[in-house]
């Protein structure tokens, strides 16, 4: 099998995929817990944090979390992490919308 990917070149991309497995591992339990990877593209990891409240402790740990990646996985392996906050919930769509409305903020008319 190990030569079969070698050939195919698929060494690289499969190295790759390790972020998404080994990431509770690497950064921890509770920072897995509230960050969940959305993808990995040109050596940027894309974040989804549970609340805005951990999104800014993700920033402000975000330097650390690219040491350890790379550390673990190879050096150049993550530039860096972006991060996001949690979904807004869509207020275009559902049993209570209608068309052309603002969405919430279309309450006085």
């Amino acid at each position: 099998m190990g030569q079969v990917v070698q050939n195919q070149g698929w060494t690289d991309k499969l190295e790759d995929q390790r972020i998404f497995t080994d990431w509770a591992r690497i950064v921890g339990p509770e920072v897995a817990q509230h960050a969940q990877i959305e993808g990995y593209d040109d050596a940027i990891v894309h974040v989804r944090a549970s609340s805005t409240a951990w999104a800014t402790q993700l920033k402000l740990l975000a330097p650390r979390i690219v040491a350890k990646l790379n550390e673990d996985l190879g050096d150049g392996t993550v530039l860096r992490i972006e991060v996001r906050g949690p979904q807004a919930p869509s207020w275009k769509k559902g049993p209570r919308s209608i068309r052309g409305a603002r969405g919430p903020r279309d309450t006085y008319g």
